[in-house]
Formats: structure tokens, C-alpha cells, sequence
């Protein structure tokens, strides 16, 4: 019962900036590592950011100094900020994270992936 929803994708102009959210609901325990992923049409998908527990982050090369990943744990919530768009950014942006949930068989957890929003970097 774990839901997953991005926001905040669109149309922007070379250079332009976006932010992406993505708000977790549901039965949540905790929430430990949190990323976003995007996929290229006819590309893989791959990982953008990842922000763990302890607010360590890591980048792909191709965003670093441009994309800024940040968590609100009151809100179960992570955002990314993207500046200086290329058009090369364009895709639709998932987030992942791993969720631990409580139930009648204790604690577990696993991954959960929302359903993607797309953000398209053109003029």
C-alpha cells in the first residue's frame, strides 16, 4: 500500500530549470535510500541522483554541478532541482526508493518506483 508520485515535469527551454517531486504515501515505516532515474526513449534507464539516510548524495557525471537532489523526511518527500537543461535531459524521470513498511509479519522492506513524469528540455 505504498504509493509513489512524481511532479513537477514539463516543457523548458534550453538552459531552463525544473524541480521534481516525489511524495510517498502509505503504510511507511521508514524510508531509507531515495533516488531518481530517468530513460531516454530507446535508452536505458539510468540512475540521475541518490540521497541515502544520511544525506550523503551521489550524481551521474552528466548532472553533476547542474542537478541537486534534497529530502524532506517530515513530508516523505525528495526533490530534485535541474538547472542549465539540456536538451539531452529529456526524459521521463522515475524515482525509487527503498521503503520499510510494518506488518502483521514484522518489518520489511524493499524498493518501490513511481510511475514517471517527462520532462522534455526543448525550444
Amino acid at each position: 500500500q505504498v504509493q509513489l508520485v512524481e511532479s513537477g515535469g514539463g516543457l523548458v527551454q534550453p538552459g531552463g530549470s525544473l524541480r521534481l517531486s516525489c511524495e510517498a504515501s502509505g503504510s511507511i515505516f521508514r524510508i531509507n535510500s531515495m533516488g531518481w532515474y530517468r530513460q531516454a526513449p530507446g535508452k536505458q534507464r539510468e540512475l540521475v541522483a541518490g540521497i541515502t539516510s544520511a544525506d550523503s548524495t551521489n550524481y551521474a557525471a552528466s548532472v553533476e554541478g547542474r542537478f541537486t537532489i534534497s529530502r524532506d523526511n517530515a513530508k516523505n518527500t525528495v526533490y530534485l532541482q535541474m538547472n542549465s537543461l539540456k536538451p539531452e535531459d529529456t526524459a521521463v524521470y522515475y524515482c525509487k526508493e527503498f521503503i520499510e513498511v510494518m506488518s502483521t509479519k514484522g518489518l520489511h522492506g524493499m524498493d518501490y518506483w513511481g510511475k514517471g513524469t517527462l520532462v522534455t528540455v526543448s525550444s
